[in-house]
């Protein structure tokens, strides 16, 4: 399945760069933890929320890890797969990106009111799989975790 999906698509003139990048603002779930915090400065009204949004992707971005050093899958490898970015470990299960972006954009979307943020989740996973550091079911079993992560921490910051 990986070997297809880089065949389909990695060829695709604008691809790579997309996959990297989105790979670089997912990284220790950097992106994501600078735009809680800066919603926290910009949207007094809103610092909760956007305190609610950090939180979930450190609180994920922990929880993946502690996985991946217990499941211990090692990334893929083998002279099909082309590797298009450095990653931090060499083990794969569950993909760390796929949850706190999963966890973030679950709660940019409550901020916003919108589904849109929501879009960003398939294009993380799909990232991932395309650079050659993640098989499917790292990619999804990282976008459950996400969203376990960020309904657990949503409710119980607000008590619902």
């Amino acid at each position: 399945m990986l070997e297809f999906i880089q065949g389909a698509i990695a060829d695709t003139p604008g691809v790579m760069p997309l996959a990297r990048g989105l790979s670089h603002a997912g990284e220790h779930a950097a992106a994501w933890l600078a735009l809680g915090v800066v919603g926290m400065i910009a949207d007094e009204k809103r610092r909760t929320q956007w305190g609610v949004l950090a939180g979930a992707a450190f609180g994920s971005h922990a929880a993946s890890v502690i996985l991946k050093r217990i499941v211990r899958r090692p990334r893929p490898h083998g002279p099909r797969v082309r590797i298009g970015v450095k990653t931090p470990s060499k083990l794969s299960f569950p993909s760390s990106h796929a949850t706190s972006t999963t966890a973030a954009m679950i709660e940019l979307s409550r901020i916003t009111g919108s589904r849109v943020p929501l879009t960003v989740i398939p294009l993380m996973m799909l990232s991932r799989m395309t650079v050659g550091v993640h098989y499917p079911t790292d990619v999804a079993a990282g976008a459950l975790l996400g969203g376990i992560s960020a309904e657990a921490i949503h409710r119980a910051v607000t008590h619902q």
